[in-house]
């Protein structure tokens, strides 16, 4: 990496940095991340270096649709596009981080073109792309790493911290989708909207009962694993709950202990050193440049992430459908001021059974069949559905049909989870259980 911009960084920089953030409504985009999983028919993993294998699909997405490539080392490992990237997570899991877009219908056919694509490679390859939270037949042993510096340092650290780390990394997918704010008090009401709403997402979308083709006494596994993974980093930190500021948010950031540092296009281990020691004392002669703060701020993962966009998180990863329901759901709450609104009403009302991490617990474990003290989690999904409906209907109203798959998977009472259990109970398999999440 090349520092020669060098800039010495600081609290006060950093902080500053936060404060210039934001834009006007008029200018609000939507961005959408989507996890897939690419497996043999039989739900086994298929490695980066095999004939038809993960460097393979992103040679010939460089070559037949003019994607840039990224190269470590000697092995491809990203591609970018007109704004949009393809990248790995350590499992070889096919993110899109797909272009900011000023309207859903973009993003939309950027996600459906997308699909194509990858399920066109797929079927040439003789694959299959799938769409659940955690890769249901595999075990996570026999899940290949992919050839990524960073990956080696992570696969060593985090098991320390949570014992199903090494699940996160190479086993789970997820829909995300990012967000534009205003000011710091805009962003403080979005956040904490996002992070009390969290448990509902995760189980409105939860879409992770199977683990090695039994089921795992979740709907959302992926959920639960995310709670045995890393406390350091993961959850709702202060800063993140109903004292959201970007004071509190950086020194968050701050405070948290590195994974890795990247020297000369080395990685290394940080050995829990934290960004702030790392400012003041340097690591090997390095001292961070903004590349490295803007690297530590990914390796962070709450709930909801704040950077320059609010990256909202905690969804399993589900069908196309209910993936663009998702992006279509939080820009009505989060893009409409009413919703917004309202959306805060429902965060109090919500928050006030249980505690956090009861509400959460439930959520991965029974979906939207999960009760908080007495209090059916449906009838808040309920209501968090009718206030994204109305405000997408305000804000962004020729998207609205975008809603309907979600509308009619709460209404059913039920998560995807349901139905890919009942899949698995009319044909356990591990082709019919693929078949059944395939994208």
């Amino acid at each position: 990496m090349n520092h020669s911009s060098f800039e010495h960084l600081s609290r006060e920089k950093i902080l500053e940095k936060f404060y210039s953030y934001g834009c006007s409504k008029e200018n609000y985009l939507i961005g959408g991340e989507y996890e897939r999983a690419i497996v043999r028919p039989n739900g086994n993993a298929i490695s980066y270096d095999e004939p038809f294998g993960i460097r393979w699909f992103l040679t010939e997405f460089a070559k037949r649709w003019d994607w840039k490539p990224k190269v470590e080392g000697q092995h491809l490992i990203a591609l970018t596009k007109d704004g949009a990237s393809i990248t790995l997570e350590p499992g070889g899991q096919f993110e899109l981080s797909g272009a900011p877009h000023r309207d859903l219908a973009d993003l939309e056919k950027e996600f459906s073109l997308n699909r194509i694509q990858v399920n066109t490679l797929a079927q040439e390859a003789g694959f299959r792309v799938i769409t659940a939270g955690l890769t249901p037949i595999t075990s996570i042993e026999n899940v290949n790493w992919m050839p990524k510096g960073r990956y080696k340092i992570m696969r060593d650290y985090l098991p320390q911290k949570g014992d199903l780390a090494l699940f996160m990394m190479k086993g789970t997918t997820s829909v995300q989708c990012n967000y534009d704010f205003i000011n710091e008090e805009d962003c403080a009401k979005k956040v904490q909207v996002c992070a009390g709403l969290a448990p509902l997402t995760t189980a409105m979308f939860a879409n992770s009962p199977l683990y090695r083709n039994r089921p795992t006494n979740y709907q959302s596994f992926r959920g639960h694993i995310w709670t045995r993974t890393d406390p350091d980093r993961t959850g709702f930190p202060p800063g993140l709950r109903n004292d959201f500021s970007y004071q509190r948010w950086v020194d968050y950031l701050l405070n948290v202990p590195m994974m890795f540092v990247q020297v000369n296009d080395t990685w290394e281990p940080a050995q829990g050193m934290s960004f702030l020691e790392f400012m003041e004392k340097g690591f090997k002669g390095h001292f961070p440049s903004w590349e490295d703060w803007e690297l530590h701020m990914t390796s962070v993962f709450p709930e909801v992430r704040i950077k320059t966009t609010i990256e909202v998180r905690g969804a399993d990863c589900v069908s196309h459908d209910l993936a663009l329901g998702f992006c279509a759901l939080f820009t009505g709450i989060l893009y409409d001021e009413k919703a917004l609104d309202q959306a805060s009403e429902l965060v109090e009302e919500f928050t006030s059974l249980g505690s956090r991490e009861e509400r959460f617990n439930v959520a991965c474990r029974n979906g939207l069949e999960a009760n908080v003290e007495g209090v059916p989690l449906l009838k808040f999904a309920e209501k968090m559905i009718e206030i994204g409906a109305n405000g997408l209907s305000n804000y962004q109203g020729n998207n609205v049909d975008l809603l309907t798959p979600l509308i009619q998977q709460v209404q059913s009472g039920q998560s995807p989870a349901v139905s890919l259990l009942n899949a698995w109970r009319k044909d356990p398999t591990p082709e019919a259980v693929i078949a059944a999440v395939r994208y």
